[in-house]
């Protein structure tokens, strides 16, 4: 059996979507699956983010009289290095149960090569940080490099297309 968070972040990856949610999706959308329990955040009137505590949606929209439409979401799971397991909000834990603080990344990425989801290395300038790209999702993943949690998964964005 699958860990609860790594059972996750393995679907994440794998589908491009959480709990069914494309980056396309609406704000009306993410709400009817996630909850109210949410910071909104906007830095003008043609882009907003929600804040879900380690999820993020994302949307942008063209002027303030069209309509928002889906950019990315991202996970930030280094988050939970921080404020642990209960970052991460009530429908989340209630499908998949427990968040552990820290994720192994070579766990997660021996589990997705189990299921037949290859992860390909993205190069990258970063010092701390390397990348990885799902073909078939399109999901990019990145993972600590060092100098501290080496090894551990950092965060995962899924992106229209």
């Amino acid at each position: 059996m699958t860990p609860h968070s790594l059972a996750f972040y393995a679907d994440v990856i794998t589908t491009g979507t959480l709990l069914g949610l494309k980056p396309s999706a609406t704000p009306g959308e993410v709400t009817a699956i996630l909850g109210d329990d949410y910071a909104e955040n906007s830095l003008d009137s043609t882009s907003m983010w929600r804040d879900y505590g380690m999820v993020e949606f994302h949307w942008l929209r063209s002027s303030p009289e069209h309509p928002w439409e889906g950019h990315h979401f991202s996970l930030h799971v280094h988050r939970l290095s921080y404020w642990g397991g209960s970052l991460v909000n009530k429908p989340l834990r209630d499908h998949y149960g427990r968040f552990a603080r820290r994720t192994d990344f070579t766990k997660l990425r021996r589990i997705l090569e189990r299921r037949g989801t290859p992860l390909v290395q993205v190069p990258q300038p970063g010092d701390h940080v390397d990348e990885f790209r799902q073909p078939a999702s399109g999901v990019s993943v990145m993972s600590v490099r060092g100098p501290e949690q080496a090894g551990d998964l950092y965060a995962i964005f899924s992106a229209m297309a």
